[in-house]
């Protein structure tokens, strides 16, 4: 049984997400909290629910996914793992979060476990295979739970849009190419859950997504 708890945060309202299973084990995907009444709300509701964290997973390492990485490492004694594509954004990101008023006291950690296409990562008894979709970012990736039918996708795609690429090491080509190889032959009813917005299906998506008309 895979249970996934959202959390929006920051300026951007980010999606982080507590994804855990029946063993009360959890993973933290793309930790986006900015102030400590954040932080604050996620250790709260990981109290809450019983859960141990046992993985901080980044879809891509963009400043608004990755504000919350240093707290959860420190706080859990878990690292990053992400695409290495993206590992040229860690040492940006102190400077990206000025850029938009925000105050990042020190770069997020880079990641202890690079993740390439295929890999699979376990969660207690859930498998997720890696899919890596560059375009929105070079080491953009997603998670995918095949028999929990459960996609977690990062910005790559949203209900009724794709990612931007136009940030360093974007391309809206690659992006689009990805979404349609990779992302739109798994079945419809997969849920669909975004780095920001609600929850879509690929079905939907596929059927009323203008980007990918």
């Amino acid at each position: 049984m895979l249970n996934i708890e959202t959390l929006v945060f920051n300026p951007f309202q980010e999606n982080t997400y507590i994804v855990y299973t029946g063993n009360k084990e959890c993973a933290i995907v793309d930790p986006g909290m900015l102030f400590p009444q954040e932080e604050e709300m996620l250790e709260d509701r990981i109290n809450s629910l019983g859960l141990t964290p046992k993985l901080l997973l980044q879809t891509h390492l963009h400043v608004d996914h990755v504000l919350g990485a240093a707290f959860v490492a420190n706080k859990w004694g878990i690292g990053p793992m992400a695409h290495e594509g993206d590992d040229f954004l860690v040492g940006q990101a102190k400077t990206m979060a000025a850029g938009f008023g925000m105050d990042l006291k020190e770069n997020p950690p880079a990641p202890v476990k690079h993740l390439k296409e295929g890999d699979i990562v376990e969660l207690g008894d859930v498998k997720f295979e890696v899919i890596h979709l560059p375009g929105h970012s070079p080491g953009g990736i997603a998670f995918y739970a095949k028999n929990e039918k459960v996609l977690l996708v990062g910005d790559v795609l949203f209900k009724g849009s794709i990612g931007r690429s136009d940030l360093p090491g974007g391309n809206q080509h690659e992006l689009i190419d990805a979404i349609r190889n990779k992302l739109l032959v798994l079945p419809d009813d997969v849920k669909v859950y975004s780095g920001h917005g609600p929850v879509t299906t690929i079905g939907e998506e596929k059927k009323t997504n203008p980007f990918l008309q």
